[in-house]
This record gives structure tokens, sequence and C-alpha cells, in this order.
């Protein structure tokens, strides 16, 4: 009999109700009125936050070209690992039409640059730190020794960053102390609450990551994960994408080549002066971390970009296309359905989940993406007329954040592809008998340290306390339950998703995923098993700022 464990808190503390529709119309009625409130939130569409608009003119849709991200190329291999290096840098770079906007990146774009990486075949990425704070990287869905993970308080100082006591430039404790010896801390920001991690690692300007990629073939991506500032580095540019391959995928005759398109798919807001606006309460991300008021439940742009263009457009072939899609919003659910100009609905045929192939292609009409999921879907342009579009719309959105992507079909051709009835047959067959143990966790709105924030178990994130202990090799089933709508990832493991609200899961659950989104007053069970490596991980909502207000979590693998 499974043991069972229940880390459920009580109701969260109450909110001002006059503050409810400044935080999004989430926060303060869940926090109000528990779980029967957030299940009349479950019938409304998927928004949780606040839109932020444009101080800029903004461009029609459909005219800028969409951009494909270069692929990075190795700077050698030595003992079967493949070494690359990367920058983080500060640019200039026209998004907007006309527009000049400054951006954090990797290697001067944004994206970053696409690395491309076999099965089995390890990668060792070497991080120079040139941006004005420190930075975290995480391999977001890498299998990944701990070491190398991304753990927020891990970071990567750049060149001159003072040494700091509580009141220091940073507005965190004890960066400066123990670079590299384990013995540096870091602190919240919270309310001036500083938290000691004793275990955190911190380098001084270089940081080398190894991923030793011993997983099946899957769309990853890394992106930031500093503690406290995880949502305005991603705003800013920090993000990219990875992609793991192997032969058995490459046999199986899916699109390829130009007609595998990988799309980072995310919303901004621009400011007057050209600038990404974000309503940091700290705009140099050094000292307060969080959001202005209206935007803790958070932050939406009303700019869709994919792979940095604003609603691009892309020439097609009549034929089949692989869409890698990756959702790398802040905040923002989308709803896909592909639209022909005479109305006409096209197929998105799924053949993959957050953690590569799925046993079987699924099909769907319209797919549901919240922020951090990655689906990989074939479209059939053979039937559209040359010279009409295809649009991707987001059913979710209003105005302007309703477009997000046109394909126009500019010629016939052949087309050898396939999407073949049997795509994997290495997927875990993991069964609720299997697992050891049930633990239960909430992720509800609350009270931190005298201000608004985002719990787990009652508990907002201390990176300095082991809230979950796991032996490697078991299998688990963890039952989760949300207030609002909350993506909830898990580091190092992929998962199943047994069932939604007891009942089976929805089609887009197929495969092996890694983030599971929970709409208002929804639970989810999912089952993994814990194997790969030893040492502490995380798991966290992916809102990005929900995350930087406190919902995360860590699990130790022992």
């Amino acid at each position: 009999m499974p043991e069972q464990h229940a880390d459920l808190p009580g109701r969260a503390p109450g909110l001002n109700r006059r503050r409810v529709l400044g935080i999004g119309g989430a926060l303060g009625l869940m926090a109000a009125g528990g779980l029967s409130a957030s299940a009349a939130l479950a019938r409304r569409p998927a928004v949780t936050g606040a839109e932020l608009r444009s101080a800029v003119p903004l461009p029609p849709p459909y005219r800028v070209p969409l951009p494909i991200p270069d692929v990075l190329a190795p700077t050698g291999t030595s003992g079967g690992v493949d070494r690359y290096e990367m920058t983080q840098r500060e640019t200039t770079a026209q998004i907007l039409p006309g527009v000049r906007t400054p951006l954090w990146t990797y290697e001067g774009t944004f994206p970053g640059p696409t690395v491309e990486s076999r099965r089995g075949r390890a990668v060792r990425v070497t991080h120079r730190n040139e941006l004005p704070v420190p930075t975290v990287v995480h391999l977001h869905g890498g299998r990944t020794p701990a070491d190398s993970d991304g753990y927020p308080t891990d970071l990567v100082l750049p060149r001159g960053w003072p040494e700091s006591g509580p009141d220091g430039p940073d507005g965190h404790t004890g960066h400066g102390a123990g670079h590299g010896s384990g013995n540096s801390g870091h602190g919240s920001g919270n309310g001036g609450h500083a938290m000691q991690d004793p275990r955190a690692v911190v380098t001084d300007l270089t940081r080398a990551y190894t991923f030793p990629l011993d997983q099946r073939p899957a769309l990853l991506w890394y992106h930031d994960h500093r503690m406290d500032f995880t949502a305005p580095a991603i705003w800013r540019g920090l993000a990219g994408l990875h992609i793991v391959r192997d032969d058995a995928e490459d046999a199986l005759g899916l699109p390829a080549g130009p007609r595998e398109l990988p799309l980072m798919i995310a919303d901004r807001a621009f400011a007057a002066d050209g600038s990404l606006a974000y309503p940091a309460l700290d705009p140099t991300l050094r000292r307060t971390p969080g959001v202005e008021e209206p935007y803790l439940a958070g932050v939406l742009g009303d700019v869709i970009l994919v792979n940095g263009a604003p609603w691009p457009v892309h020439e097609v072939d009549a034929a089949r296309y692989r869409l890698r899609l990756l959702n790398a919003s802040n905040a923002r659910h989308y709803e896909f359905e592909a639209v022909g100009d005479d109305g006409r609905r096209l197929d998105l045929v799924q053949v993959g989940a957050d953690q590569g192939l799925l046993a079987a292609p699924v099909t769907h009409r319209r797919l549901p993406m919240a922020p951090a999921e990655r689906y990989d879907v074939v479209v059939d342009f053979a039937d559209v007329p040359v010279g009409s579009r295809v649009r991707l719309v987001n059913r979710l959105g209003a105005g302007r954040t309703r477009d997000v992507l046109a394909f126009h079909v500019v010629r016939k051709a052949a087309d050898p592809s396939r999407v073949p009835r049997v795509l994997s047959d290495d997927l875990p067959d993991w069964r609720r008998a299997d697992a050891v143990r049930v633990r239960e966790f909430s992720f509800r709105g609350g009270r931190m340290r005298g201000g608004h924030g985002w719990l787990i178990g009652g508990l907002p994130y201390d990176p300095a306390r082991s809230d979950v202990t796991v032996r490697l090799g078991d299998v688990e089933v963890w039952r989760i339950v949300a207030d609002v709508h909350h993506p909830v990832h898990l580091h190092l493991v992929g998962f199943r998703v047994l069932s939604r609200g007891g009942r089976e899961p929805l089609p887009h659950d197929a495969g092996l995923k890694d983030t599971v989104s929970l709409r208002p007053g929804e639970s989810a069970e999912i089952i993994t098993r814990f194997d790969g490596y030893r040492g502490r991980f995380l798991f966290h909502c992916h809102n990005a700022e929900h995350e930087d207000m406190g919902m995360m979590a860590n699990f130790e693998v022992v």
C-alpha cells in the first residue's frame, strides 16, 4: 500500500477584496474564497495576470518574416563531449520595425542560438556573464546532474560585482563571500528578509555547465533561473532552444530540414523609448524583487513574438511541416488553432510533448499551451490553395493577442515525409501500483513576510529548507491542486499525467511531460520515477512572476 503524505495546507490568509481586480482577478479572490471560488474561475478563459499596453505604434500582423535562430557551432570536441561557449551580454536590436530595443541576450541574439545535440552525447557549455547582474542557466527539460541544473542560488557573478552585506547594493546577503566554496548565501529581497543557502556555489564571470543528455530526443530550452529575478531576466531576452535528436527519431520520416520549424512564442510590451516595458519594483534587478501590485498574478504583453519577431509570416510549400512549439511567455496561456483564409481549420497532429515523442499521434483542432510547455505538431498544407494563408491564432487572445503567426503557401512541392502510426516504443509504463508513496501539494496565493506571495504547501521558497526527500529509483504519485492557473514544472524528471480532477487525462496530456498546466480549482495526479542523479532539485510554478514570489520548493534525491 503506498505511503500517504499530506502536504496540503489550510486556507491561505485573506486579502482585501477591493484589490481583487487590481491583481488580475485571481490572487485576491482565491485567498479570500478558497477552492470554491477558484472552481468558478475554472470556467473563465485561461488568463492569470494583467496586461501591459505598449506605448509605441505596433506594426500590422504578418508583414515581418519569421526568423529562424542560428544553430550554435561547437568550439571543440574532446573525450566524446561537444564544447560550446556563450556570452551573456547586452545588445540593441530591431524587434518592432524602425524601433531599437535594448535586450539581455545569449550571444547577442533573441532568442539565443539553438544548441543541437545527440542523445547520450554530452554537451559542455561555458557561459560568460557580461551583464550587470548575476545570472544562472537552467536547461529546462534536461536530465542534468545537480551541479549543472542551474539551482537559483548557484550564481555567475559579473565582473566587479561588489562585496555585499545585508545593506549592500544588490540587496542580498553574502554574495561576495566564499565564491565557489559553497558558503555563499542568497537573500530573497522580500521584505528585506535574507535567506542563507550554505550549499550555493557562486563563481565569478564564467561557469561551465555539463549536460549528459542521456534522455529521449526532445525540444528543451535554456533560460535564466536566478532566484527572485527569473521573470524580468527572461522578459529581457535570456532564453533559447536546445534540441536533442537520435537515430530512431531521424528514421521516422517526419518533416525535416527547412520543413522543421522551431517556434519560441512569447508576449512582450514596449515602452515609449522602444525598451521592453516591465513593471519591476527595481528596474536595475539588483535590490528589490517583485512587480507592481496590478501584476502580482503575472505579467502579460500585448505583442506576440515568434522567434523574436512580432506576428511574423513564413513562406511554406504545400506540404507537411513540423512545428516545434515552445510557450516562453512569463504568464500567458494560449489555445492554438490553424485557420485557413477560407475559415477551414487544419488538424494539429501532435507527435511529441515536453519530453519527446508520443507513442502514437494525437490529432487536435485546438491545442492549449501553458508557459514552459512544448508541443511537437505536424501541419499539412497540401490541400491549401497556393497563394493563400494559414494563420496560427490564439483563441484565448483578444484584439492583437489573438494573432500569432501566418504561413503563406507559395508553391506545390514533393513531400516525402510521413507521420507514422507508431512513433515511439520507449515511453515508461509506470503504474499507480508501482508507487511507493503518494504526496499532496497545494499551489496557492497567500501572504509571505508581510506582502503578497505564492506558496507551495503553505510555504514560500527557502533554498536552505529541504521540502521533499525521495529515494533514487523510487516511483511516486504526486497530487497537486491549484487555486488559479499554475503550470507546475519538475526539474530532472519527466512524468505522466494520471488524472485531472479524478477523471481521465485530457488529450494534450499524452506522452511524457515535465510541466503540467492546472486551471483554477483543478487537481491533477502525476507519476514519475526519480532516477538519473542524486542531489538537490526544484519543483515550481512556471508562471515566472509566481516563482519569483515564492512558488518554488526543493526535492532532494538520496
